[in-house]
């Protein structure tokens, strides 16, 4: 078979779950993984005859994909930030957005920043700095931060062992040092004796009404733990951890959270009653409200 065919396969096949954009992504992707072509490479190649042993991998990813199986699963890896993730079940595929609350970060410790005192100027990169990620899956943010940030202590922390167990080989995949523990935000049992200069967390934050609007793929693969809360607490995590960085923020130490896109104003409202200052809300590259910075005072 040659791959132009292969590719009118692709889109033969995968048409009732997918558009005609989306189906040439995936095959581009599956194209990389199995024959490391490029999307170039297809394209000065695609009348040649795939290889037998190729071509059985190739329909095996057409398979999954054909069940709904993300694609990111069925190869085991995806990229954030540049960098190479291992995947499966037990963690979430990031997502772009993240990308959007890493670069944020990353903006703010590498700039002169104000902090929420606008007299008081803090450079972050100019000193060690302390990282905590709750709720870190796969690693994503806590190592995509400590590749760019190589001088700064990160800390990651996960109530699921299965997902730490991915992001530690996370860590290792991409050379960097970073200290996972295993932990439930809700009810900590862990001593943090160190303060940190930044938390942040993507926690769960899709309420259970929501669960129509979302893609049938996520809901039959990804893990429900790390996207579902409840619709009478949907802050519950949010919560959780704005008390807890009351506690282990140092002075002025910033609070990172990805948020649900409907529940902006609630987030502000709650951070702003518990003590923060300088909130400040941030759209994704989609126009949603989407993440949100508060300062301890």
């Amino acid at each position: 078979m040659k791959l132009t065919e292969l590719a009118i396969l692709y889109q033969e096949k995968l048409s009732a779950l997918y558009d005609e954009d989306e189906i040439q992504s995936l095959f581009l992707i599956a194209l990389e993984d199995v024959l490391n072509y490029k999307k170039t490479d297809y394209i000065l190649n695609k009348q040649e005859l795939v290889p037998d042993t190729a071509l059985l991998k190739l329909n095996n990813i057409l398979l999954g994909l054909a069940k709904g199986t993300p694609i990111q699963y069925i190869i085991g890896r995806t990229e954030f930030y540049g960098l190479k993730f291992k995947v499966n079940s037990s963690v979430l595929i990031p997502r772009p957005e993240t990308e959007e609350l890493v670069k944020w970060i990353l903006e703010r410790c590498q700039s002169t920043a104000v902090s929420g005192q606008d007299s008081q100027v803090v450079n972050l990169n100019s000193k060690v700095v302390n990282i905590l990620d709750i709720g870190t899956g796969s690693g994503c943010i806590a190592i995509a931060l400590k590749k760019h940030l190589p001088k700064a202590y990160v800390s990651a922390v996960d109530v699921s062992s299965a997902a730490l167990s991915t992001a530690k080989d996370n860590g290792i995949l991409n050379e960097v040092g970073v200290s996972f523990i295993e932990d439930d935000i809700l009810d900590y049992k862990e001593t943090y004796p160190v303060k940190f200069d930044i938390i942040v967390s993507n926690p769960p934050y899709i309420k259970e009404d929501e669960k129509p609007e979302m893609h049938e793929n996520v809901l039959a693969n990804e893990p429900h733990t790390a996207l579902f809360v409840s619709n009478e607490k949907p802050l519950i995590f949010y919560e959780a951890i704005a008390d807890f960085a009351l506690l282990h923020l140092k002075k002025d130490g910033q609070l990172f959270f990805e948020i649900n896109a409907n529940l902006g104003r609630e987030t502000i409202r709650m951070l702003d009653l518990k003590g923060f200052t300088d909130i400040r809300l941030r759209l994704d590259m989609q126009g949603k409200e989407r993440m949100i910075l508060a300062i301890k005072p």
